[in-house]
């Protein structure tokens, strides 16, 4: 019996040691500062084909804020760094909305990497728990799950020894990457995100492909296996968005390029939705689909952009009140920074009932200049991105412009939110139940070289408040900007 309780012990012990572990901090920080990052460098005056200030970055990571009307407040993470701008620091905090008041964030890990694809993601449970999900890139390192010892308290957070299912076994959750998390009422954590492997095509090498998939848990530790939802050639890029029950995604293709990057070449629109918590996917007509999605031509496909040589860059899913879907997206003649790939072209696609409708609504100078789509219970529609052009021109972001639309995105009236600034603004996100006075949380940062970032949010009206850089005392509000006219 003794020699049995020992290696029951050693067998729990190793199983226990192959979760990725890191310490958690639970420090308060001095101010709000965000991550610059860069990536691929260009060799021209752009210098890398998207830098800049990243803390709400990328696209494929959702959500960053999520408001509670029990305690009146939105919560928010970000990906911070120190006061050198070393260091990936995943930070939470919230906006009081009765105070209009936010307090020193804390620190909940420092993720040892200056890479804003490891940025973090948050969700809140039916029980008041905040989650943060620490992402990985690819398998260069490890994810974590974190939760708030306490309700709605962001004063401190535990490690969670999150696991999933690997052929009827239980299995670290230790690496994910790109992740979107939504909660459902009754149901749990339906997460969608991607996982790296291998591509196998006829007469072509073998090449690494972003998977993405999707996975569940009624309880934010134990997840269900890993399904994939789509694994053509090289992979895909996802944004998902939520309507009631319905969790539905849309994705683009990276085309086998040989000796080259197939994702500097992602192309076509996708669309497919859950209704029933992940257990059976359908395109947007309700017909089923057989997953994982293989074909470049399929059932899910929105329109082919392949065939006309564009790229296509999503940003974000919102839904009408009769839960159709909306896609924003951009679409360019290539990868690289600058004016030879213009137009920069923003669109959507409003599912109408019977067919995709695709409109444009105006044009930016850079394939990241990222943004959100909103759709209020009148049927209002507004984006807030950085549509018009910044201080570094044809770098990622610029100046944050409000666009609204009254008639589902036939027209379109603009109004700035910033002007004359020093950095370039980019990645208005969009918080979970969003609040008229946190309408759209973003960073700052220059264009072309490392520089401090900060952090912004909006109200729906169009008035932009920057994050104290630096607290001198627990609780400061915001700093409203004045917008100079040009």
């Amino acid at each position: 019996m003794r020699r049995l309780f020992l290696s029951c012990l050693m067998a729990m012990a190793c199983f226990q040691f192959s979760w990725a572990q890191v310490q958690t901090l639970n420090q308060k920080d001095t101010g709000y500062r965000g991550i610059w990052y860069s990536n691929q460098p260009s060799n021209d005056e752009y210098v890398f084909k998207y830098s800049g200030g990243l803390g709400t970055y990328p696209a494929n990571h959702y959500p960053f804020s999520v408001y509670v009307k029990a305690v009146n407040k939105t919560f928010f993470c970000y990906g911070g760094t120190d006061n050198v701008g070393k260091t990936l620091l995943h930070m939470v905090s919230y906006f009081d909305h009765q105070t209009r008041m936010v307090p020193k964030p804390t620190i909940v890990i420092d993720k040892k990497t200056d890479n804003a694809h490891d940025n973090p993601v948050m969700n809140i449970d039916a029980e008041g728990y905040i989650w943060l999900f620490s992402t990985a890139h690819g398998t260069n390192g490890p994810s974590y799950v974190h939760k708030s010892v306490k309700p709605y308290d962001i004063s401190k957070f535990e490690q969670i020894q999150a696991t999933k299912i690997v052929n009827g076994k239980v299995v670290p959750m230790n690496n994910f990457s790109y992740l979107q998390s939504w909660y459902q009422n009754g149901n749990g954590f339906i997460n969608l995100f991607t996982h790296y492997d291998r591509n196998v095509i006829p007469n072509q090498p073998s090449k690494p492909r972003r998977t993405i998939s999707y996975m569940t848990s009624t309880d934010g530790v134990n997840y269900s296996d890993w399904k994939d939802l789509a694994t053509i050639e090289e992979g895909h890029y996802q944004t998902s968005g939520s309507f009631r029950n319905t969790v539905g995604t849309s994705f683009n293709f990276h085309p086998v390029k040989e000796g080259e990057n197939g994702l500097n070449y992602r192309t076509n629109l996708y669309y497919i939705q859950t209704k029933d918590f992940g257990k059976t996917w359908e395109n947007v007509n309700g017909k089923k689909i057989q997953l994982p999605l293989t074909q470049i031509k399929n059932e899910a496909l929105v329109k082919d952009y392949h065939s006309l040589g564009l790229n296509v860059y999503i940003n974000d899913v919102a839904y009408d009140s009769q839960g159709n879907p909306i896609i924003l997206f951009i679409t360019s003649k290539g990868y690289q920074a600058g004016p030879e790939n213009a137009p920069y072209t923003w669109n959507t696609a409003r599912f109408t009932g019977t067919e995709w409708e695709i409109l444009p609504i105006t044009t930016s100078d850079n394939n990241y200049d990222m943004g959100s789509l909103m759709v209020d219970e009148k049927g209002n529609w507004t984006i807030v991105g950085p549509t018009t052009a910044g201080p570094q021109a044809f770098n990622t972001g610029g100046e944050m412009v409000m666009w609204r639309s009254s008639d589902q995105g036939k027209n379109w009236r603009a109004k700035a939110l910033t002007a004359n600034s020093n950095y370039n603004h980019s990645y208005a996100r969009k918080p979970v139940n969003v609040h008229p006075d946190f309408f759209a949380f973003w960073a700052d940062g220059h264009g072309r070289k490392r520089s401090v970032s900060h952090l912004y949010f909006s109200d729906q009206k169009g008035n932009v408040y920057q994050l104290p850089d630096r607290m001198t005392s627990d609780m400061m509000k915001p700093i409203k900007l004045k917008k100079q006219a040009k």
